[in-house]
């Protein structure tokens, strides 16, 4: 700057005029320094890093560039450059340099802030590529460093601009901390939500989740600080507050996906006034179905051998013991879901009766299946039940069924008879 303004009074100019050129023109050159510095930076050498990372084999680089990392690292470059020599280019102007150095300082604050928070989720990205991931979701953690990173920055920057020690607008802060737990009322409960449902496990990302007072029965997308999303099986998203996992209740089906089976959970209700003793025919049309036909005959002997030791006159079918249709009809459902190729045989194996009700008498079926998708798990379901109602009535038996309008019209008819020819 001194050789500068020597040159332009030996020009002719006086000191003060001299002054004033030199610092346009120092300012023009620093200027375009600073262009020159980034457009070199962003075009010539993050493209170069951009194509060496697309040759690697590793995939932690291409994170660092789909981020924008080294994007945002080419905007530091600029601010350094008219740092590093505004000092020098506004030497006689002390008021404007302490503009510049302040107002360059607030810039590289806030660039390094965007840089680092790109490189978190660069790292997040990377971490997503492993499968641990699934089982600790660290995107909670990611999105409060960067909260405090953000605060950190805006209080940095508040301090150059004031003037004053960071340290004392941090020492400060307790004053306002009633107000910051307010404000941040809802990230602070997501956080402390977010750490137990990671360290009990309690959900994570691909779960299959039921949460009916919030309308979500779905698939978890994201496990983020404040919300949870949910994919529906409509393919809606359901948006619920982290903390509320924790604080209410959710059914995760995930133990059900792990252990390999889908429960099948449901009843024929058989009308009570079908329930007989087994006849000699009836016993004799049993002993042809192939699954029960062993059953049938170890039975009769057992019963047999019974009456004649308690020496019961099986005249009467109140006295000794008698086959049923619907016990045979519930030997028949347990064979046949023995050899259901379907349906897991190691695990809970249920075939019951419920106490009667005014809907009949229930006969419920509690198996699982080997299938777990929905539409697999469904299909098999209903050709299992399509089988039971069609041999219902095989077994001497009716399936319990409110009155519709066609029996009404036709007891009617019973009772009113014929009508006469028109």
């Amino acid at each position: 700057m001194e050789a500068l303004n020597d040159w332009l009074i030996e020009l002719g100019l006086t000191a003060k005029y001299a002054s004033i050129v030199g610092v346009t023109v120092a300012t023009v050159v620093l200027v375009i320094a600073a262009a020159a510095g980034h457009l070199i930076t962003k075009h010539l050498i993050v493209r170069l890093v951009k194509t060496a990372a697309g040759k690697t084999r590793t995939t932690w680089d291409d994170a660092l560039v789909e981020s924008k990392v080294f994007s945002r690292l080419a905007h530091l470059v600029p601010a350094l450059i008219v740092r590093a020599a505004a000092p020098m280019v506004f030497e006689e102007f002390p008021r404007v340099a302490s503009f510049v150095t302040t107002g360059t300082f607030v810039y590289i604050v806030i660039a390094a802030m965007f840089v680092i928070g790109a490189a978190l989720n660069a790292v997040l990205e990377i971490y997503d590529t492993y499968a641990v991931s699934r089982r600790v979701p660290i995107k909670t953690f990611v999105q409060v460093i960067k909260i405090v990173i953000y605060c950190i920055g805006t209080i940095s920057i508040l301090a150059i601009l004031l003037g004053k020690s960071p340290v004392m607008l941090f020492s400060g802060l307790g004053a306002f901390a009633a107000i910051l737990l307010l404000v941040f009322k809802d990230t602070i409960l997501g956080f402390v939500a977010g750490i137990q449902l990671t360290a009990y496990n309690m959900v994570r990302p691909g779960d299959w989740i039921s949460m009916p007072d919030h309308g979500a029965d779905g698939d978890v997308l994201e496990v983020s600080l404040t919300t949870v999303k949910v994919q529906n099986w409509d393919k809606t998203i359901s948006t619920i507050p982290t903390y509320a996992l924790v604080s209410e209740s959710f059914k995760n089906w995930r133990g059900m996906e792990e252990s390999g089976g889908r429960r099948i959970k449901r009843s024929v209700h058989l009308d009570v006034t079908s329930i007989k003793f087994c006849d000699h025919e009836m016993l004799e049309r049993f002993k042809k179905i192939e699954f029960i036909t062993e059953y049938v005959e170890r039975k009769l002997e057992e019963i047999s051998e019974y009456n004649q030791k308690t020496r019961a006159d099986v005249s009467t079918l109140v006295n000794g013991r008698h086959m049923t249709n619907v016990g045979t009809f519930r030997a028949y459902l347990e064979a046949y879901f023995r050899n259901h190729p379907k349906i897991r045989q190691d695990m809970t194996f249920l075939v019951r009766q419920l106490p009667p009700t005014d809907g009949g008498l229930p006969i419920e079926i509690y198996v699982f299946s080997n299938e777990q998708a929905w539409a697999r798990y469904e299909g098999i379901q209903s050709d299992i039940f399509d089988h039971i109602l069609a041999i219902v009535p095989l077994f001497d038996l009716r399936v319990f069924q409110v009155p519709t309008g066609a029996d009404l019209r036709g007891l009617a008819e019973t009772v009113r008879g014929p009508s006469p020819p028109s």
